[in-house]
């Protein structure tokens, strides 16, 4: 089970994405292993910038869809929640079509904090956007760290 509290059930995963953006935007959990989940997302006009091109903030929704999953696999749902606190990406290269696909692999997995490298690429395989996600690791009843 590698890292992972629960083993991920991606059918029960792509359930939770209805009636959110994850759903309008086709994001699909597609794989994992013991060390890293993957998912994807339609590029079409849904997630288009003005000229044609993925927009960036679509790909930082991939990549905070995936990451806090992940994350929420890794904690015991019992005691803790998770909810983001930091999200950056640095977009390398435009994708005009097809599908964006994205791998979360854990940074650091601590008490209180996770942080996750996701990396996305295009049908092609090439890299198109770094992005690195931080957790707050939360206990139940407990409210988030304030910004």
């Amino acid at each position: 089970m590698g890292l992972w509290q629960r083993t991920p059930d991606l059918d029960e995963l792509n359930a939770t994405l209805k009636n959110t953006v994850g759903e309008v935007l086709d994001i699909r959990f597609e794989s994992f292993d013991d060390a890293s989940i993957s998912a994807s997302m339609v590029i079409d006009a849904r997630t288009h910038q003005p000229y044609g091109l993925l927009h960036g903030g679509a790909s930082v929704v991939l990549a905070e869809t995936l990451g806090s999953t992940a994350s929420y696999l890794c904690i015991d749902n019992r005691r803790f929640y998770c909810v983001g606190l930091e999200v950056n990406a640095n977009h390398l290269r435009g994708l005009r079509s097809g599908r964006v696909h994205a791998v979360a692999r854990p940074v650091h997995l601590g008490r209180t904090t996770h942080v996750w490298d996701i990396r996305l690429s295009g049908d092609d395989g090439k890299t198109s956007c770094i992005s690195r996600l931080t957790m707050a690791i939360v206990p139940l009843g407990e409210q988030p760290p304030k910004a």
